[in-house]
C-alpha cells in the first residue's frame, strides 16, 4: 500500500471513529458530517491507490463510479451524499432524526469494509 493511501485511509478510519462518538452522544449533525467525511476519505484511497490520483469531489457516487463500483456501493453512497450539503450550510434547514443519522453512519461502515478489501 501507498504511504499516501495509508494516510488517507488512517483518517477515514478516524472520522469514522469520531462519527460512532458523536452519534452515542446524540450530536447528529456532527456524527452525519464525520460518517460522509469517512466515507469519501475512504474512496479516494482507493483512487490513490489504483488509479494514482484523487478526484477533488466530494460527490461519492462519482468517486465511486471511477472505481467501478457495484451498484450496492452506489447506492450507499447516494444515502450519504446529501450529508455534505446539509451539515454545511446553516440555510438548509434539515435536522436530522437518529434513524437518519444511523442509515448514514451504517452505509459508511459498509463503504469503508467495501475499501478494505479492494486495498487488502
Amino acid at each position: 500500500m501507498k504511504k499516501e493511501t495509508f494516510a488517507w485511509l488512517e483518517k477515514a478510519k478516524g472520522d469514522m471513529k469520531t462519527a460512532e462518538y458523536n452519534f452515542a452522544g446524540n450530536m447528529l449533525d456532527a456524527a452525519a458530517f464525520y460518517s460522509q467525511q469517512a466515507a469519501e476519505k475512504a474512496l479516494k484511497a482507493v483512487q490513490i491507490e489504483k488509479l494514482c490520483r484523487f478526484d477533488k469531489i466530494h460527490d461519492l457516487v462519482k468517486l465511486a463510479e471511477s472505481l467501478a463500483a457495484d451498484t450496492s456501493i452506489l447506492e450507499l453512497c447516494d444515502i450519504i451524499n446529501p450529508v455534505y450539503f446539509v451539515s454545511r450550510y446553516p440555510d438548509i434547514n434539515k435536522r436530522y432524526d437518529t434513524k437518519e443519522v444511523k442509515e448514514v453512519l451504517d452505509a459508511s461502515k459498509e463503504i469503508l469494509k467495501w475499501v478494505a478489501k479492494r486495498l487488502g
